[in-house]
């Protein structure tokens, strides 16, 4: 019980925490005022189209493959308020190709931008994730894949809920609170919350810190269990100047897991951790990578399946996990606003050697209509 309670404590305190994050950057401040006619109001159209071709050869215990082939597309009109707020709205879909409908998902896009000094504040839909520089940096939020999957960077491109970002030439942050499913008669809320950025220490140096949380519960229906699922993740970051052209780089993080499929149910919770190393060089357009990962009964909701502790199965592998992912990636911009990236991947899971390949193709355009 003292368990389920600190959990409940925890999942409330991270919630509460986000929005009184979002309230205290929003409180008005005593400057002068900046307010546009409505004739003189910038008015800006534009399309965001995400086409994607991901393919996963796995064949392991931990996870199964998957194509996925598809595109998905956001057109939207935003109205600057003025030098500090932007209303924007408009629609996205997203299809799969093969599919027998016309868009599998189709969505409103509503939000408000709200700027303070280095600061932006969102509250609606997310803007919708720009392809990375290699599909293992490829999630919604840039977060680890050990954390959340790189695969829900092309299956979920559409989030909406309360954002915070920050960004100087010293530290990067970003914490955000999604709403993914209503508590209903049928099935429990679900939301997931988290926090990613980096602080530079030194020349070349970075700090860098994440955490993530997936809850499942909600008080107006009671339809299966309440749960939790959440990883924190500190580390450091190395870069080097870049020099003719070459950018080498590594990462080292270390995770600590809580996973609680049902906080009734404590004897089925399991705590764990694990050490995640990645290595990087980058030259004109390529970027090779290399993933080294030792877990030790870890295991998070929406993290690649491929470094947890919980097999296919349902099963728990009890005994230290081994995982390792070697990458080759190739971006290019042939014209503007159009970018386009290839990547091929080999995956080392246990004793199993599989592969992958990523094709994407982002369009960004906007024009100035007033």
């Amino acid at each position: 019980m003292a368990h389920a309670a600190a959990a409940t404590m925890m999942t409330a305190g991270l919630r509460t925490r986000a929005i009184a994050l979002l309230i205290v950057g929003l409180w008005p401040r005593p400057v002068l005022a900046q307010d546009l006619a409505a004739h003189d109001r910038p008015v800006t159209l534009q399309a965001d189209v995400l086409f994607y071709g991901d393919n996963t050869e796995f064949s392991n215990p931990f996870r199964e493959g998957e194509t996925v082939l598809g595109n998905a597309a956001r057109v939207m009109v935003s109205v600057d308020l003025g030098d500090r707020a932007t209303l924007t709205g408009g629609a996205f879909g997203d299809r799969r190709y093969g599919s027998n409908h016309a868009f599998d998902v189709v969505r409103p896009v509503l939000t408000l931008d709200v700027r303070a000094g280095a600061s932006r504040y969102t509250f609606g839909t997310f803007d919708m994730p720009r392809p990375a520089f290699g599909p293992d940096r490829g999630g919604p939020h840039r977060l680890l894949p050990p954390i959340q999957s790189d695969t829900l960077g092309v299956t979920r491109t559409y989030e909406a809920g309360l954002q915070w970002r920050y960004n100087t030439n010293r530290v990067t942050h970003e914490t955000w609170l999604n709403w993914q499913r209503l508590n209903t008669a049928a099935a429990r809320e679900v939301f997931d919350a988290g926090v990613v950025g980096a602080i530079g220490i030194a020349g070349g140096v970075d700090l860098g810190f994440q955490g993530h949380i997936v809850h499942h519960g909600g008080q107006l229906y009671a339809n299966g269990p309440v749960g939790d699922s959440w990883a924190i993740a500190p580390g450091l970051a190395f870069h080097a100047a870049r020099r003719t052209g070459w950018r080498p780089s590594f990462e080292v993080y270390g995770l600590v897991s809580r996973h609680v499929p049902d906080r009734e149910r404590l004897d089925r919770a399991t705590s764990g951790g694990g050490v995640f190393t990645r290595a990087a060089l980058e030259h004109d357009g390529w970027r090779g990578h290399l993933i080294v990962w030792r877990g030790d009964d870890y295991i998070k909701e929406e993290g690649d399946p491929n470094y947890g502790a919980l097999q296919r199965n349902g099963a728990r592998f009890r005994k230290v996990r081994d995982y390792a992912e070697l990458g080759l990636t190739r971006a290019a911009q042939p014209v503007a606003g159009l970018r386009l990236e290839g990547s091929a991947r080999l995956h080392r899971v246990e004793n199993h050697y599989e592969y992958s390949y990523r094709i994407l193709g982002s369009v960004a355009l906007s024009w100035r209509l007033r």
